[in-house]
C-alpha cells in the first residue's frame, strides 16, 4: 500500500507538474501571440449588454448596433488612452534627452559648491587632507558623470526599441480592431461553438469558472480604483502642504502612475527627490520623502487587506501572489495570479476540485 501510494503521488505529481508547465509556456510565449484577439473578446464582451439593450430597446438587428457600439468605443476611449500613451511618450523621450543637460547646468555645479564649502572646513581642521578629498571628489564627478550618461544612453536605447517595435505594435492594434468588429456581431454564435466542444459538466464548469473569473476582475478593478483614489488623496494633501504648484494635477498623474508595478510612485518621486536636493531646496527635498514613505507604508498596508478582502484571499496569500505574478508576467501576473488563486479556492470549496483541505 505504501509503494502504490508513492506511485500515485509521484503520477499525479508529474501530472499537475506538466499542467503547470505546459500553462507557463504558453502565458509566457504564447499569450503575446493571441493576445489582440484575447483584447478584441474582452471588448465585444464588455460592449455586448449596452449594444444588447439599445437593439431589443429599438428593435434593430443586434449586428449594426454591435458594430456602432464597437466604432464609438475606438473613436472615443481608444482616441483618449492613444493621446496620454502619446503625450507620456514624449515627455518622457524630452526629459531623457535633457538629462545630461540637466546635470551640467544645476547638479554638476551644486555639487561643486557644495564641495567648496566642505574643502573650506576640512582645510581648517587638517590641510593634508585636501590631497585625498580632491581626489575621492573629482573620481565622484566623473563617476556620476559617467553614470548619467550612460542612464541616458540606455534610456534613448530603449526609447529607440519602443519605437522599432511600433510597426508590430500597430499591425496587432490593426488585428484587434478588426476582430472587435467581428467577434462583437458573432458573439453568440463564437461563445455557442466553444460550449458545444464541452460536455454537460465540463460546459457547467467553463461557464462557472468564466463568471467568478468576470466577477472577480471587476472586483479587483474595483479595489485598484480605490487604491489609486486613497494615493491621489494622500499625494494632494501632502503636496499641497508642503507648496507645491499645481499639486493637484501632478498628484492625479502620480496616482495614474503608481499602478504600474516595480515603478510605481518611486519611480517620480525618488528622483524628484534627489534632484531637489542637488538643488539645494532642503525642505522641499524632506517634505517630499515624507510624502512618499508616508505613501509607501500605507499602501503596502493597504494593498493587500482590500485586494485580500474582495477576492476572498489572506493578505499574505495576496502579497505573495502578486510578488510572484509581477516577477513572472509583469502586469498581467500582478492580476492575473491572485485572481487565479481566488479561483482554485473557489472551485475547491465548491467541491469541483479538490486541491486542499
Amino acid at each position: 500500500m505504501d509503494h502504490r501510494k508513492r506511485f500515485r503521488f509521484i503520477v499525479n505529481f508529474m501530472y499537475y507538474g506538466f499542467i503547470v508547465g505546459a500553462v507557463y509556456l504558453l502565458l509566457q510565449y504564447g499569450l503575446g501571440l493571441i493576445a489582440p484577439f484575447i483584447a478584441a473578446f474582452v471588448i465585444a464582451y464588455i460592449l455586448r449588454r449596452p449594444a444588447k439593450f439599445f437593439s431589443d430597446l429599438l428593435r434593430i438587428p443586434y449586428k449594426p448596433v454591435a458594430f456602432f457600439f464597437v466604432l464609438l468605443f475606438y473613436c472615443t476611449i481608444g482616441t483618449f488612452i492613444a493621446l496620454i500613451g502619446i503625450k507620456l511618450f514624449s515627455t518622457a523621450t524630452d526629459l531623457v534627452l535633457r538629462l545630461p543637460a540637466i546635470y551640467t547646468t544645476q547638479m554638476e555645479p551644486y555639487l561643486i559648491s557644495m564641495y567648496k564649502l566642505i574643502e573650506k572646513e576640512v582645510y581648517q581642521m587638517d590641510p593634508a587632507l585636501i590631497t585625498i578629498i580632491n581626489e575621492y571628489f573629482n573620481h565622484f564627478i566623473q563617476s556620476l558623470g559617467d553614470l548619467i550618461s550612460s542612464l541616458s544612453v540606455m534610456a534613448v536605447g530603449g526609447i529607440s526599441g519602443i519605437a522599432s517595435s511600433l510597426p508590430v505594435f500597430f499591425i496587432k492594434m490593426l488585428l484587434m480592431v478588426i476582430s472587435s468588429f467581428f467577434i462583437a456581431g458573432d458573439y453568440d454564435l463564437l461563445v455557442g461553438f466553444i460550449l458545444r466542444q464541452f460536455s454537460g459538466k465540463g460546459k457547467e464548469l467553463v461557464i462557472q469558472i468564466k463568471e467568478y473569473i468576470v466577477g472577480t476582475l471587476f472586483v479587483c478593478i474595483r479595489s485598484y480604483a480605490l487604491i489609486m483614489t486613497i494615493t491621489f488623496i494622500e499625494l494632494s494633501i501632502g503636496l499641497t502642504i508642503i507648496g507645491v504648484e499645481n499639486s493637484i494635477l501632478i498628484a492625479l498623474m502620480i496616482s495614474i502612475f503608481d499602478i504600474l508595478p516595480v515603478l510605481g510612485t518611486g519611480g517620480i518621486m525618488i528622483p524628484w527627490t534627489i534632484i531637489t536636493a542637488l538643488q539645494g531646496n532642503y525642505s522641499m527635498s524632506i517634505g517630499l520623502l515624507a510624502v512618499y514613505l508616508a505613501i509607501t507604508v500605507i499602501r503596502n498596508i493597504l494593498e493587500p487587506k482590500i485586494v485580500g478582502s474582495q477576492i476572498g484571499l489572506h493578505p499574505v496569500v495576496t502579497l505573495i501572489s502578486m510578488f510572484v505574478g509581477v516577477q513572472l508576467f509583469g502586469v498581467i501576473g500582478l492580476f492575473g495570479f491572485p485572481i487565479t488563486l481566488s479561483l482554485l479556492r473557489h472551485l475547491n470549496s465548491t467541491g469541483v476540485i479538490k486541491l486542499f483541505r
